[in-house]
């Protein structure tokens, strides 16, 4: 009898723990027909058809809940793994050296944390502050279509570090922060990245600085990579102005590979459902990457609802090459992407 009255003690505390608690499944398939026509500036151009995933955001899914510990404070935790909607293969993140991940369970993110009044802590896989900001204000919806993402050489690390320590501050008026630190550990040993960020969001206007330091020990050169970017926009009502400068150092970690940058575009909203963008990016380097890259690109979407909208547009972008004519990429796509 003791052992019964025991039994449902533990069972009655667990289903109270369990109402507190709370796991979502959720994700996004996203997928673009359409061709990619090169030029490398040599004689040799070519023109694919694809039909391919992620034009807008990359395809993924994931798992994610928390814990009300009460007084305000929570337990979180998220696992994300990115998808080739294409093929069905899981998509990994890039590496220091830009080496496709694919043996990561969850390629994205995998963290544990806390979260209250004083703002939330990650632990794990996470984006560091300064991806977060980023592409904040480039428009064309921060796509494929968008010339920002092909000519514009300030990305900072590409993919998610992993071993990151992640605090961000609660909302104050409009005005936030965030900052986190990656560390190296075995598998990069000193390639340690701080990244830190400020933002405002009020109103018609929204405000973000960006900046990341990279000390990545064991390539070549080691030179701290420092990336730089200030975004903004305006929201005047009938259209929505948008901008972001940015600024590399040290690129590769290569002392004097530096790079100015800045894009400035436009969404126009026609109606309920359906919105216009068009963006300008350039990029000047000196060092290695001295040669100039600009490009343009047009967009538009259209919500089928409120998880559902395609999309379609095109980008030119143009390379200068040191005794070469100039490379060129462009893309026309149509798409489509689904939330759940």
């Amino acid at each position: 009898m003791k052992k019964s009255l025991v039994a449902l003690a533990v069972l009655a505390a667990s289903g109270a723990s369990f109402a507190q608690s709370s796991v979502t499944v959720y994700g996004l398939a996203d997928i673009w027909f359409g061709a990619i026509s090169t030029d490398d500036g040599m004689g040799n151009d070519e023109t694919t058809t694809v039909l391919e995933s992620g034009g807008v955001n990359t395809s993924r899914w994931g798992l994610k809940g928390s814990e009300d510990l009460g007084g305000g404070l929570k337990a979180n935790f998220k696992f994300e793994q990115g998808i080739a909607l294409d093929t069905g293969a899981a998509r990994g993140t890039e590496d220091l050296y830009n080496a496709t991940q694919y043996n990561q369970a969850f390629s994205r993110e995998a963290y544990v944390g806390l979260s209250g009044g004083f703002g939330e802590v990650k632990l794990g896989k996470v984006w560091t502050a300064y991806d977060d900001v980023s592409g904040a204000s480039n428009a064309v919806f921060d796509s494929k279509l968008a010339p920002m993402n092909w000519v514009m050489r300030s990305t900072g690390y590409i993919g998610n570090p992993g071993n990151t320590i992640y605090y961000s501050t609660p909302d104050f008026s409009g005005f936030a922060g965030a900052i986190s630190y990656s560390m190296g550990e075995a598998t990069y040993k000193d390639a340690e990245i701080l990244a830190v960020n400020l933002t405002y969001n009020a109103g018609p206007l929204a405000l973000q600085f960006g900046y990341q330091e990279q000390d990545n020990g064991v390539l070549a050169g080691n030179d701290n990579a420092e990336f730089l970017r200030v975004g903004g926009s305006w929201n005047f009502g009938v259209a929505t102005l948008k901008g972001t400068y940015g600024a590399v150092s040290n690129l590769g970690n290569v002392s004097g590979n530096d790079a100015d940058e800045y894009q400035i575009g436009v969404d126009f909203p026609v109606g309920s459902a359906l919105v216009i963008s068009g963006s300008y990016a350039a990029s000047q380097g000196n060092g290695i990457n001295a040669e100039d890259a600009s490009g343009f690109g047009i967009a538009a979407a259209y919500n089928l609802s409120k998880r559902t909208f395609l999309y379609g547009g095109y980008t030119t972008n143009t390379y200068e090459q040191t005794n070469k004519a100039d490379a060129d990429l462009s893309i026309l796509a149509i798409g489509v992407q689904h939330k759940f």
